[in-house]
């Protein structure tokens, strides 16, 4: 957080944003992590988590992506919606 801060003295319109990944279902510490990134007021938490899947491991050992590999799987809809949050304009994507 501390290099976000200092990268936005040089580009004031620098965006930042906290992706929870691996994140475990039914943990305290997977309901909490909100909670300790109020903290940060000015970096919101995106709205996805990525949830720790055997799928990832299971991809990266086939050289897939998760995309290719199971595309109707639950990780790879958290993927798409990640990439909706982060490029919400698909024709940007291309440029």
């Amino acid at each position: 957080m501390q290099l976000i801060r200092e990268a936005r003295i040089y580009r004031e319109n620098l965006r930042a944003a906290f992706v929870i990944n691996r994140k475990i279902t039914n943990t305290a510490i997977g309901r909490d992590f909100a909670s300790a990134l109020e903290q940060f007021p000015d970096t919101p938490a995106l709205d996805v988590a990525l949830i720790q899947r055997v799928i990832y491991a299971e991809s990266a050992a086939r050289g897939l992506s998760v995309l290719e590999a199971a595309p109707r799987s639950e990780a790879a809809s958290e993927l798409k919606r990640l990439a909706a949050l982060v490029f919400p304009n698909p024709e940007r994507q291309a440029a």
